[in-house]
């Protein structure tokens, strides 16, 4: 989902509302019972939850403020499967007064959570962690939505059993949920743990009509997304690629509707790889990219080829409309070692500007038109439509940004490229949600020249200007102290509008490591730094969710719950 390059950061580091106040009072009050942990290396869930699993409730008693917690919002296990409840309505003058001072802290949950037939894997860790998570005070989680899975059989054939089930978990530990629609193919990025395809269908129309498919000027083809040239072309049995998002959309929104706004209080709209707002420029599966190369355009299917020419003839210059430059070299390539991006190269030519204006204006109309119907779907359900730009800090430091460029961010030394996607995102109040909060300009190779915190007080800014709400994410899965003051220090003085710091922080993400007892304890000191919004000293109170059982292991790479 995020962009993670491990290779940045070193061998050492592998890998809405039912308010309830977050001030320093209500967080004592939670954290401060002396729960019973022990401090057996294994992943990681407080004992008292693991045990409620293993055991009959009637052998263990967990704190009582703990419980009431739990039971003031038990689902049971038929409605669990089949139903979801309609929840209690909050009134809109209670959301404004309860509204947290800080910045609300989410976690994504693995990305394999769903089955591709169905049902959840990991049930019981999954149930267990959310248990951990609401006592640490996370304010909720985020699950991506596949569309390879829900509409995986035939067109209009939706299956939401698992994402019922998932959901309805969540409103029972009184987690809120920011659901992602992810109309991309998961398996082909860094930290990309599964493979999930687009919708079989899907896959069997492109294999048939290659140019549905990205392309390079090498003529090699990415199923990733479906290529934003054809999002007006009914190529998909009569419907366009963005009548499908909309009819997702919509089939979603009508079966999760009693929950929007109550459980449900964000829906991240997927518009490219990764659910990014991007080309595939860098793909690193079977080594094609590799950090820190500068990428390749995408630009090369027919479609693309189409509205690119079309472009050039109405520019006057009918030979700039025959592909992307051809001096722009190849995907493992550095900005000096090309002439199209080096210092003084084509990207600074009258040529260069046309294409890359036509390159990026081509990546923001796509986002534009799915985000538009978005907020039409879901404009009366009072949730927040975000879209997810990607932290594309290597070359930053150079005069091109190379790989910016060939994502689609016409960002350059002399040009932002990041103003025109936060007017567009205002256009339809959109949240903007940005990635590589964590990093600092200090961590990297340095012939690399990434500048990660400088690309995001970038961000901030152009937010600020257009006053969109911004939101954030880790990049890679950092459970360091170092790693989380530097996202705090970000998150709580991004001044935009009339908030004073981000509109929320979602934690990349549930696995094994998280529940490490030092690594716990590092992340409930960061959850209730960003909840009380100063990012003052470690409270000791929110020290008392510091160590983990045995119960929970990772094997394989896979989440495993022993018996």
């Amino acid at each position: 989902m995020a962009l993670n390059i491990t290779h940045q950061i070193g061998g050492s580091l592998r890998g809405g509302p039912l308010l309830i106040p977050r001030g320093p009072s209500s967080m004592q009050s939670r954290l401060s019972s002396h729960l019973n942990f022990t401090s057996i290396w294994k992943p990681l869930l407080p004992e008292f939850i693991f045990r409620r699993i293993k055991e009959p409730t009637n052998k263990i008693q967990p704190p009582a403020d703990i419980e009431s917690v739990r039971l003031s919002s038990v689902v049971n296990n038929e409605q669990l499967d089949h139903t979801v409840e309609n929840p209690t309505p909050v009134k809109k003058e209670e959301v404004e007064e309860e509204k947290v001072r800080g910045v609300p802290v989410y976690v994504m949950l693995p990305l394999d959570t769903v089955k591709k037939k169905g049902g959840l894997k990991r049930k019981k860790v999954i149930d267990a962690s959310m248990s951990a998570l609401r006592c640490a005070g996370v304010e909720g989680v985020m699950m991506d939505v596949w569309w390879g899975l829900v509409e995986w059989e035939a067109p209009g054939e939706y299956d939401w059993s698992a994402y019922v089930e998932l959901i309805n978990m969540a409103r029972k530990h009184e987690l809120k949920v920011q659901a992602v629609m992810s109309f991309h193919h998961c398996g082909a990025n860094v930290g990309d743990s599964c493979t999930i395809s687009l919708p079989r269908w899907v896959v069997e129309i492109m294999g048939h009509t290659e140019d549905l498919s990205y392309t390079d000027r090498y003529g090699r083809r990415s199923q990733e997304y479906i290529s934003l040239g054809c999002d007006t072309v009914p190529v998909l049995r009569g419907r366009t690629p963005v009548q499908c998002y909309r009819d997702f959309m919509v089939a979603f929104r009508n079966r999760f509707s009693c929950l929007l706004g109550s459980t449900i209080v964000e829906i991240q709209v997927g518009v490219g790889p990764a659910g990014e707002l991007r080309y595939p420029s860098y793909p690193e599966k079977d080594t094609t990219w590799q950090f820190p190369g500068i990428g390749g355009f995408q630009c090369y299917d027919k479609y693309m080829l189409r509205s690119l020419n079309e472009a050039a003839a109405a520019e006057g210059k009918p030979e700039w409309g025959h592909g992307g430059p051809t001096d722009a070299g190849g995907y493992n390539n550095r900005p000096e070692d090309t002439c199209f991006f080096c210092r003084h190269g084509g990207w600074s030519t009258s040529y260069g500007d046309f294409f890359l204006t036509w390159y990026s204006q081509q990546l923001i109309d796509h986002g534009e038109r799915i985000i538009s119907s978005a907020k039409t779907i879901f404009f009366s359900n009072d949730v927040t439509i975000s879209v997810k730009v990607a932290g594309i800090h290597w070359h930053y430091g150079t005069r091109s940004h190379a790989a910016e460029l060939t994502a689609g961010y016409y960002n350059t030394r002399v040009r932002d490229g990041y103003l025109p996607i936060a007017q567009m995102l205002r256009r339809h109040g959109a949240a903007f949600n940005f990635t590589c909060l964590e990093m600092n300009d200090l961590e990297h190779p340095r012939d690399a020249k990434c500048m990660p915190e400088t690309l995001v007080r970038q961000v901030v800014k152009a937010a600020r200007e257009a006053e969109v709400e911004l939101s954030g994410e880790n990049a890679l899965p950092r459970y360091d102290r170092t790693a989380y003051e530097q996202i705090l220090k970000l998150a709580l003085t991004a001044e935009v509008g009339r908030r004073k710091m981000m509109h929320g922080f979602t934690y990349l993400r549930i696995c094994s490591d998280l529940f490490h007892p030092r690594n716990w304890k590092e992340f409930v000191v960061f959850v209730k730094k960003m909840a009380d919004g100063n990012g003052g000293g470690r409270d000791e109170c929110a020290l008392s969710l510091t160590r983990v059982p045995a119960g929970v292991s990772m094997m394989n790479g896979k989440f495993e719950m022993e018996e």
